[in-house]
Formats: structure tokens, sequence, C-alpha cells
């Protein structure tokens, strides 16, 4: 089992920014790909951004990639998404998901992911 806690969202103008951090636990922390996840109101569920056990890789959704960077502390059994330029089509419900089984190639597909957190909000505002 993998527990997983996210924080950091919040309330932001449009082009602000929001770090979200999500720690894990029950789990050598090194064994996970670890990924976020985005979910408006109304719409499904959709891929954000994802790295590798070791960070060496990483992989985006084309409508954040330049704006967006997901990062890892394994000593603190933590990942990061820090968000920049935020845009009010940002907003959304943001989680936090391990997968023991994704890889460097499908690290992008939501049923891969075997754990999730419970979700922050975030709201940006024009």
């Amino acid at each position: 089992q993998v527990q997983l806690v996210e924080s950091g969202g919040g309330l932001v103008q449009a082009g602000g920014s929001l770090r979200l951090s999500c720690e894990a636990s029950g789990r050598a922390f090194r064994t996970i790909l670890m990924g976020w996840f985005r979910q408006a109101p109304g719409k499904e569920r959709e891929f954000v951004s994802a790295l590798t056990k070791e960070g060496d890789n990483t992989r985006y959704a084309d409508s954040v990639k330049g704006r967006f960077t997901i990062s890892r502390d394994n000593a603190k059994n933590t990942v990061y998404l820090q968000m920049n330029s935020l845009k009010p089509e940002d907003t959304a419900v943001y989680y936090c998901a391990a997968s023991l089984r994704a890889t460097t190639f499908t690290m992008g597909g939501l049923s891969l992911y075997d754990y999730w957190g419970q979700g922050t909000q975030v709201t940006v505002s024009s």
C-alpha cells in the first residue's frame, strides 16, 4: 500500500504560480513512478505530468509544457509540481498518483496508476 497526501493548492490570479507537493508513505519511494493528474468540473480526469523512479525521465501534457515542472526528492519521499504562468483553464482538482507498473513509455496512462491522493483544488482567476 502507498499513501499519498497532496498540499499546496489554492486560489491564484492568472499568470501566477503555485507549487504542489505530494508526500508518499508505505513503500520505498524510489520504487514508485509518480504522476500528477487533474480533473475539472464536468470533465474526465486527465494526465498532467509524470516522472520516473529516479527522476531522469519526465513527461508533460501538451497543455502544460513549458509552464509546469515536475520533480521529486527521494530523500523526502515527495514529488512536486511547480506551476507557472497559470491560466483559468488550469482550474481543477489536482491528484498525485503512484504507479508500480508504468514505464517511461507508458507513464501517461491513467489506468496504470495504482494509488491516488485525495486531491487538492487549484483555482485560477482571470
